[in-house]
């Protein structure tokens, strides 16, 4: 006879294991303890086994019934329903394992490993602001994810975001440190690719408003001021050169300054509204190498209305052509030009981390209107001229640099 849940619920212990079977070699192991075990005996190419099915009461009869079921017809397919269950339990423990490794291995575990690698050595700084940039912009959308399920669209879509808020600088740079998170990932095996690498930031970005003017690199700036304190043309045009190179202003706002544009005990310059693009005045805080750069030049100059004046006419500025051609003469013709110290400061800035903000103001690019132009112009001023400073003291560092190399 079949077995009832009124039997299975009366049933008395025994001091030993019984057997109440119910059909189809499916019964039900009542154990000295009182524990109930669904088993079921069959045979699987002439070889008999003993299935577990679960326990009672947390599987009832009904239940027990309907598993059994289930494992006689994956027999009867000439299946081992045992097999069976451990290739299911297997492939389970394996996706687990899968997603496991997914959640160790999403994008942001890998950058932040990333990070710990590459920050080794860099400025404090730069690298705070990487990791800053990443957990703002980066992060937020593609941190969650496998680090192989990233696609290029992923980051496409980060840089347009950044872009969008007028940080192209930015979003350059994030396209930069995802796929030099993705080159760490991939050299070890982390990940299988580099979406990165499959587009350039000009693929997808708008071009830059701003003319792209020649500029040497990083590593070629010690060399470049040894050149420029060693320059041995006009002093007036090599004062004009250093100035430049410390305030990193645009060159034709600096050879037209006339000197009460300069308050040197503020210490800062304020170029005059009617001379800037922005119809806004422009305060460019001096560092203290720029005061005295500044000072020798009035010492040279006499007079002159005009800080930078003439070589041959005293009441005329200098030549626009005055910087770029002592540049030449130094022989770096195509190389650099007076407004490439802008692009270096910017780069340089961004990559020690610097405010977006400080350096694009005092970049002046910072669109303006009627209303905001007063309060705009004066913005960030304690943060500029600590940035400003710093900047001074870091080209000196590598003029210093560009000497010991000499003389090594």
């Amino acid at each position: 006879m079949s077995l009832t849940d009124t039997a299975i619920r009366t049933v008395k212990r025994s001091t030993k294991p019984f057997k109440m079977y119910d059909s189809d070699g499916l019964f039900l192991l009542v154990n000295p303890g009182g524990s109930k075990l669904w088993r079921w005996r069959y045979r699987f190419e002439g070889k008999e086994k003993l299935m577990a099915l679960g326990e009672y009461p947390l599987l009832g009869l009904a239940q027990a019934r309907e598993r059994h079921l289930a494992a006689r017809k994956t027999l009867a397919l000439g299946v081992d329903p045992m097999a069976e269950r451990k290739a299911q339990a297997d492939a389970k423990q394996e996706e687990a394992k899968a997603l496991s490794r997914e959640a160790e291995n999403s994008f942001e575990k890998v950058a932040r490993k990333w990070w710990a690698w590459w920050s080794i050595g860099k400025s404090p700084r730069h690298a705070a602001t990487v990791m800053a940039r990443l957990e703002a912009d980066v992060f937020p959308v593609i941190g969650h994810l496998f680090i192989d399920a990233v696609e290029t669209l992923h980051i496409r879509q980060i840089m347009l975001t950044i872009e969008e808020r007028g940080a192209r600088d930015v979003a350059k740079r994030a396209h930069e440190v995802i796929g030099q998170i993705f080159r760490f990932a991939v050299a070890r095996g982390i990940a299988t690719k580099n979406p990165a690498a499959a587009f350039k930031p000009r693929d997808i970005l708008a071009a830059a408003k701003t003319e792209n003017f020649a500029r040497v690199d990083e590593k070629d700036l010690p060399e470049l001021l040894v050149k420029m304190e060693d320059y041995n043309g006009d002093a007036i045009t090599k004062l004009g050169m250093k100035l430049l190179a410390y305030t990193f202003v645009r060159t034709n706002e600096l050879i037209a300054a006339p000197k009460t544009e300069f308050d040197l005990d503020t210490p800062r310059w304020v170029i005059l509204e009617e001379r800037m693009k922005m119809d806004t005045p422009h305060i460019v805080p001096l560092s203290r190498q720029a005061v005295e750069v500044v000072k020798a030049i009035l010492l040279l100059t006499g007079n002159s209305k005009h800080l930078l004046p003439g070589a041959l006419d005293k009441n005329k500025p200098m030549s626009n052509m005055a910087i770029l051609s002592a540049l030449y003469r130094m022989g770096y013709r195509g190389r650099m030009t007076g407004h490439g110290f802008r692009g270096i400061a910017s780069t340089i800035l961004h990559e020690n981390g610097f405010e977006e903000a400080h350096i694009e103001l005092q970049l002046a690019h910072m669109k303006r209107d009627k209303v905001a132009a007063a309060y705009n112009h004066a913005k960030y001023l304690k943060q500029r001229a600590e940035m400003m400073q710093w900047w001074a003291d870091y080209l000196d560092g590598k003029l210093a640099r560009g000497r010991q190399a000499l003389a090594a």
